[in-house]
This record gives C-alpha cells, structure tokens and sequence, in this order.
C-alpha cells in the first residue's frame, strides 16, 4: 500500500513538473505545433499569436487576445523560439 501511495506522488509531482515547465507554442508562421521548456513556471500551457504574420497593432485587438499576444510575445518571441 505505501508503495502505491509514493508511486502515485511520484507520478502526481511529475505531471506537476511538466504543467509548469513545458509548453507548446502553434507557429505563427506555419501551421505547426512545437514543444518548449518555459524560462518561468506558469500554468498556461498552449501558446498562439492573434497577430500572427499580419500587421494588426496589439491595440487593436480586443483585452483576451491582447493578453494572448503579451503571453506569446514573452514566451516564444522575446526567447527567440518563433523566428
């Protein structure tokens, strides 16, 4: 029984450990889905740019995407995952 229980926070801890460290960016350039370690932990795991390869201004956009874009932009951009 203990070795269930440690076998199950171990694993619990792990997925944990994942959440908060990984993430997967969609490319704003191609249609393609990458897998990245984050430089900060966060609970947000997928990443996409309303922007995209237009040339709509972020204050353009409404607050949501606005957010979605800040969170790309220091994520992916600002660590040059996204070129």
């Amino acid at each position: 029984m203990k070795k269930k229980v440690l076998i199950l926070i171990v694993t619990f801890a792990a997925v944990l450990i994942i959440r908060f460290f990984f993430g997967v960016y969609d490319n704003d350039e191609f249609a393609e889905s990458h897998l990245f370690v984050k430089h900060r932990p966060t609970w947000k795991w997928k990443f996409y740019s309303p922007q995209g390869m237009s040339d709509i201004k972020l204050e353009e956009l409404s607050v949501e995407k606005q957010t979605e874009q800040k969170y790309f932009n220091e994520f992916i951009r600002d660590q040059g995952l996204s070129r």
